[in-house]
């Protein structure tokens, strides 16, 4: 192995973590949706895992491409720059679509009471959601929110990926160069995968009965800031 090969896969290792770790988006639409569809735990890391890798991919394939014919370094981090405005307005809009839903949704979910009354003069009254009722047989309809959300992170960029590791990892060799790729996706997958399992399964330890009806649209704003997260602040 190349000696200058050990160090971009140590900085790949650890790049891979801090970058998924201070991206809130690399997480939140999936504990989010998850919460919000009753996913079960492998629906959720199934999700995650695909778009992880559509993520990952979608960069390293850029980057391949633009070392083999040689294109300049600047002008891929232009394609990123763009490719990450449009993924953080998908985000934007998405959630913002998700959110106004939910929040309709959860209007017409208001629990109301029903009076029942009896020949014998006796009556009770009970509270109900027509919607809730049969959330089981709504949840269990194809949604295209999996795809959306893969759509999404295909177009969202690793930034730090290209200019950083894949480049210098060329210079040295085509083994080198692959090895540090593979180090920078499996830590950055994992990573996610690690937060949306943790964080998913420490939600259900919560007290949230108050806020089911709200679900979606708290998962529609989570997206929704997510979005403004990475246009804005530019996380």
């Amino acid at each position: 192995m190349n000696p200058a090969i050990l160090p971009l896969i140590l900085a790949a290792l650890s790049i891979g973590f801090i970058h998924t770790l201070l991206g809130p988006d690399h997480y939140l639409p999936f504990i989010a949706m998850a919460k919000a569809k009753n996913w079960t735990m492998k629906k959720t890391l199934f999700i995650t895992t695909l778009c992880g890798i559509g993520h990952v991919f979608s960069s390293v394939i850029l980057g391949f491409l633009g070392i083999a014919l040689g294109i300049a370094v600047f002008k891929l981090e232009g394609i990123e720059s763009i490719r990450g405005n449009i993924a953080g307005w998908m985000l934007i809009a998405f959630g913002l679509v998700y959110f106004v839903w939910g929040i309709r949704r959860a209007i017409r979910n208001k629990p109301h009471t029903h009076w029942h009354f009896h020949d014998d003069g006796t009556h009770h009254a009970h509270k109900h959601a027509h919607q809730t009722e049969h959330v089981h047989v709504h949840e269990k309809k194809k949604t295209m929110t999996p795809w959306i959300l893969f759509i999404i992170f295909v177009f969202g960029p690793c930034e730090p990926l290209i200019p950083l590791l894949m480049y210098p990892a060329a210079k040295a060799s085509i083994s080198g160069l692959i090895l540090v790729t593979t180090a920078f996706a499996a830590t950055t997958i994992l990573t996610m995968l690690t937060v949306v399992c943790i964080s998913t399964y420490g939600l259900n330890f919560l007290p949230l009965k108050r806020l089911e009806r709200y679900t979606h649209a708290l998962a529609g704003f989570t997206i929704f800031i997510c979005g403004f997260a990475v246009q804005v602040l530019g996380l």
